[in-house]
């Protein structure tokens, strides 16, 4: 069918080149004209895009020739825009198309693998798959695959290659990680001359281990002690063996250890703090060169204060370490001790690194402003610190410069969340507003809401927040109020691009700047798409609609499921032979009947790339679409092509399908996708575990490795299966641990970590002399730092037999373990107590600290303590389990300490209070200023409390928006769950394209006798997300009519507007790609096509 003379007999294409194509079909007596021609064409191509095994197929059949000009046109062609005549192909859309497809990347990857090598040069293919990996996913790396993989290279392909994967490194399963070291290692062997090396002598040269790079870890711990000592001293003297060897993430401590001492003995002393000089007289500390190897330097004995600041200085790099933090924390413990030898912390404090992170609140406490003041170079680099560090900290640091300005606050990069809200508030508005222009953004985005707000509120009343408005840039702009919004001018469009929005800040921005603005200039943006009502696409052009389409597409996850909802019923009114697939799943389920054949592949895809839940809130919706999902893929997931297709969806399968229909193969590609789910079911989950030991086997078997990819997954095992791989990999197990939620979700898992780590220990009995202690084992800081959420699992007499330093020195991860039940709790409290005498002593940090632990506190403690700083009920108001008494005995203990009411309340204050405002009585809460109500009131709309205290925050919000009957949608997304204390008459006043803009939240918050009184109108217009917010209890007071509007508004119908409603029965079907004409059956003439007609599609 394809004669090559025509596509590749020149490379210069002639004026009559079209004639001849033409006169060549039909020679072959294949009627052509040009136009059906290029359809045709274009529909093989779309089909090929879409069936990427069959292009794995044709591209398997394409002689030596037509694959390097496939592979030219691919990677190497640097045109824009392909011509010939006045057929034009945007080449680079094209390109960027096929890369986007998974599956056609997968067969881009396989076919360079399987051909490449043998019909282009060595060096061009590993550019190629080079390429090919960088654009797709990385899981293509299967272990399987890298067999495929030559084992014979060219110097410079080899090293090019491996550096690919060296770049790949953290991307690909350990599994793969594992099989790319043995494929070096067999090419490195291979290359040397191996008559040299025998059992006593390695093949590993210095050469050989730069190559490796972070394969290096994989090295067998005999093999290290087998390299040469000249080798070692050759590989440290490299320029970029410290570069190499700050990447060795995965080192384990018997592995760092082993290359210490053959770099020990091989001459380098490794106390030496003294500069050593290499080529281009480059200088630093020998230190330096061990790179991620410092982390596990354990030779302490008789090292002086110097070497260990020295380390302590590099040890700043451990907290990269995969693992193994414990031990870093033990021996920065050790180091500390050794550096501070006879000197005082104030002297050497600014020499001591992160090693700060690991002082106590008291040594912290203990220091001299001065010492804060000199050290704050370094100290305002040091990442990991815990909120009462900070605040300790930043308080000496402050008493020292005695006034807060731009310049000091410039100077306390990490320290700057330890200033006080009532401090920013205090401060210079000018120097308020060069802060908020972006000099340490980094550490802005970190402040608490309250503290934001007291700077937003300073900057306010100041009558300089016109002018500051535009340099407030990321999250810090959501916290502005709507109130303040509305009093402002001199907005523009392209201010918005570097700020995110809440979704009544860009209702009410979008409207106001479409007054000035052209709407493209608009959606451009990209968060002002979250302001774009229904009724402003419904009013768009046809032609306009199609056109700005791409920005909503592009910004999908900042609309929310009924803007989806209002785009898909609009691109099926003007144009539903094109409407994109995806989009058919939110119209009602009869529309996923036009999903079949063709498009069922272009669905699944486009779907597999959006968040299911933004699509389909609704159970019932969801469900029907997956089950269309399992119909396209006829029933099963057959290979690790159909788990590219599906993307993200996977994570929504029902688990008889995972259980009855997934393959071993697919199963193999599928676990990393399963690993990056959010939300799996227990049935999910139990199914998973099914597969993968039907996979690897039982876990009495598996490897290193295998215990790796498995991850979270091992959290299924049973008991047995856990004690196995604890025993076998204690350090894997821990690791994984430490990313496993709360108890609920992992009991086995993290009861065998407790038992690992505690067998593991020394059975330490408590120093304290306590009778009721003796034979108790206390915890110890290692195993505290070690076990995490596995805390749980100590007795309450452990607890209480914990050492005063070891409290000290680990409340804070103490007080975050969620488990702990109330006998626990007060046990760690009474501790407390212990370690930092009577309450009315405890200081703001202290109570900081607490964490989860202060829940303890009955409200007569709670009387007790220094409640006067906002910043403190602040932290206080993040827990969720406070009962409504210690609520209201934390909120009196403010007011009485900071020598407040609630009149005299300001917005921080508000902000700062949290959960703990739900405790205020009706004459307290209309006492609230309705200014700082208002500049509070998004905050406020966030809380859960009961509908008497929403009734009464509703009356305040009508003091700052005016009755409730005559709110829009930015205010109603502004009240948040506010909008639960509106009255019968109240909500049915509202119109009924206003309920779209009740947050979801709010609508769980209306009592159901209140919610029964919804017309079915307004009920059927809720949208998708707000209808799927309805509670059981709510349903249960609702009329059969009542419940059909709700089920047409949880199945996306149109309701809002009939008169331009259009009958799914009777629409126009959606257009699928035509089949191909039975002579472009080849990838011949589809090279023919794309490379010399240039043919756009």
């Amino acid at each position: 069918i394809f004669d090559p003379v025509f596509c590749y007999s020149s490379n210069v294409w002639t004026a009559d080149m079209l004639t001849k194509v033409m006169a060549y079909f039909h020679a072959q007596e294949v009627m052509f004209t040009l136009s059906s021609l290029q359809m045709s064409i274009k529909s093989y191509l779309k089909n090929l895009l879409y069936q990427p095994r069959q292009l794995l197929s044709e591209f398997q059949q394409l002689d030596q020739q037509q694959f390097q000009t496939a592979m030219k046109y691919l990677f190497n062609s640097r045109k824009d825009r392909l011509e010939m005549g006045n057929i034009s192909l945007d080449w680079d859309k094209t390109r960027e198309r096929i890369f986007q497809s998974p599956g056609v990347n997968r067969t881009l990857f396989l076919v360079t693998l399987d051909k490449c090598f043998l019909a282009l040069s060595v060096l061009d293919c590993v550019d190629i798959l080079s390429q090919v990996l960088h654009v797709s996913a990385v899981n293509y790396l299967q272990p399987d695959v890298i067999g495929s993989l030559p084992n014979v290279l060219q110097e410079d392909a080899f090293r090019n290659l491996s550096t690919v994967f060296k770049d790949l490194y953290d991307k690909t399963s350990a599994k793969t990680q594992r099989a790319l070291y043995g494929w070096m290692k067999q090419i490195l062997q291979k290359s040397c001359n191996m008559s040299e090396f025998n059992e006593s002598t390695s093949w590993v040269s210095a050469e050989n281990l730069w190559i490796l790079g972070r394969y290096m870890v994989h090295l067998p711990l005999e093999e290290i002690m087998k390299i040469s000592l000249n080798e070692i001293r050759l590989f440290i003297s490299y320029d970029n063996a410290t570069k190499q060897l700050d990447t060795v993430y995965g080192i384990t401590p018997e592995l760092a250890q082993a290359f210490l001492e053959r770099i020990s003995s091989s001459g380098f002393d490794m106390r030496n703090t003294s500069t050593i000089y290499r080529q281009d007289s480059f200088s630093f500390s020998f230190m330096a060169v061990l790179g991620l190897l410092v982390c596990f330097y354990d030779d302490m004995e008789q090292m002086d204060a110097a070497v260990a600041r020295a380390l302590l200085h590099q040890m700043i790099k451990c907290n990269q370490l995969r693992g193994f933090q414990a031990e870093v924390q033990k021996l920065k413990s050790q180091l500390l001790n050794i550096a501070m030898q006879n000197q005082t912390l104030n002297d050497i404090l600014g020499s001591l690194s992160d090693a700060v992170v690991g002082l106590t609140s008291s040594q912290l406490e203990s220091l001299s402003p001065d010492a804060v003041h000199n050290a704050i170079a370094t100290l305002n680099q040091v990442s990991g610190w815990a909120k009462s560090q900070v605040m300790i900290l930043s308080s000496k640091y402050l008493s020292y410069e005695k006034v807060l300005s731009f310049y000091t606050v410039s100077q306390m990069g990490a320290l700057v969340t330890g200033i006080s809200t009532q401090s920013f508030y205090s401060m210079n508005p000018k120097d308020l507003s060069q802060i908020i222009q972006g000099t340490t953004p980094q550490y802005l985005s970190d402040l608490s809401p309250a503290q934001q707000q007291g700077i937003l509120r300073k900057i306010a009343a100041s009558g300089d927040f016109s002018s500051s408005v535009k340099d407030i840039q990321g999250a810090f702009f959501k916290e502005i109020s709507l109130s303040d919004l509305w009093k402002q001018t001199g907005y523009n469009s392209s201010m918005m691009k570097e700020k995110e929005l809440r979704r009544s800040q860009a209702l009410c921005l979008y409207e106001l700047l479409s007054k000035k603005y052209y709407p493209v200039d608009l959606l451009s943006t990209g968060q002002l798409v979250k302001g774009v009502t229904c009724q402003l696409i419904e009013s768009m052009g046809t032609d306009f609609f199609l056109n700005t389409f791409k920005f909503f597409e592009k910004n999908l996850h900042l609309l929310s499921p009924y803007q989806v909802n209002c785009l898909a019923w609009k691109f099926w009114k003007v144009s539903n032979a094109s409407i994109p697939p995806f989009l058919l799943s939110v119209l009602p389920i009869e529309y996923l009947e036009y999903v079949s054949g063709p498009l069922c592949v272009p669905f699944i895809e486009s779907l597999g790339k959006t968040e299911m839940n933004l699509l389909n809130p609704s159970l019932h919706k969801k469900n029907a679409v997956l089950q269309k999902v399992q119909e396209c893929l006829n029933g099963s997931i057959a290979d690790e092509y159909d788990v590219d297709l599906l993307g993200n969806l996977i994570c929504h399968l029902p688990p008889a399908f995972l259980r009855g229909r997934m393959s071993l193969k697919a199963m193999a590609t599928a676990l990393h996708q399963f690993k990056l789910c959010q939300q799996l079911s227990h049935e999910q989950k139990t199914e998973i575990k099914y597969k993968l030991l039907e996979l690897y086997g039982s876990p009495n078997n598996w490897t290193a490795e295998t215990t790796l990819d498995v991850g979270p997954f091992i959290a299924l095992m049973s008991k047995g299966e856990l004690n196995v791989l604890a025993e076998k990999f204690p350090d894997i197990i821990l690791q994984i641990a430490k990313t496993i939620g709360p108890i609920s979700s992992a009991e086995e898992l993290l009861s065998t970590v407790f038992e690992s780590v505690s067998n593991a220990s020394a059975n330490i009995e408590s120093p304290l002399s306590r009778p009721d202690c003796l034979g108790t084992r206390a915890p110890s800081s290692d195993e505290i730092i070690k076990l995490a959420e596995a805390n749980v699992f100590w007795s309450v007499q452990e607890l209480k037999c914990m050492d005063a330093g070891t409290f000290d020195k680990n409340v804070e991860l103490l007080g975050t373990v969620s488990g702990f039940n109330s006998s626990q709790l007060i046990a760690l409290k009474e501790k407390a107590k212990q370690v930092w005498g009577s309450l009315p002593d405890w200081k703001s940090y202290h109570i900081v600290s607490l964490g989860r632990i202060a829940l303890a506190l009955n409200e007569h403690e709670i009387e007790e303590l220094d409640l006067h700083s906002i910043d403190t009920i602040s932290v206080l108001s993040q827990q969720t389990e406070w009962t409504l008494t210690q609520a209201r005995s934390i909120l009196q203990g403010f007011l009485e300490d900071s020598g407040q009411t609630t009149s005299a309340l300001k917005s921080f204050d508000l902000v700062g209070l949290g959960a703990i405002l739900c405790a205020l009585n009706s004459t307290e809460i209309m006492s609230i200023r309705t200014a700082e109500f208002s500049a509070a009131v998004a905050r406020i709309g966030l809380l859960f409390c009961s509908t008497p205290v929403l009734r009464q925050f509703k009356k305040m919000t009508e003091s700052v928006f005016s009755t409730a009957t005559s709110w829009n949608g930015s205010i109603l997304q502004e009240i948040g769950t506010i909008a639960g204390g509106l009255n019968e008459d109240e909500l049915k006043a509202f119109d009924k394209n206003l309920m779209p803009y009740f947050q979801p939240i709010a609508i769980r918050c209306i009592p159901p006798e209140i919610f029964q009184t919804l017309s079915p109108e307004q009920i059927a217009n809720l949208g998708p997300e707000n209808a799927a917010m309805v509670t059981r209890l709510q349903r249960e007071h609702l009329n059969a009519s009542q419940l059909q509007s709700l089920q047409l508004a949880l199945d996306g119908a149109r309701t809002s507007t009939p008169e331009t409603q259009t009958s799914a029965s009777t629409t126009q079907a959606v257009q699928t790609p035509a089949p191909s004409a039975p002579c472009l059956s080849g990838l011949g003439i589809w090279l023919c096509a794309v490379f010399s007609l240039h043919l756009p599609f």
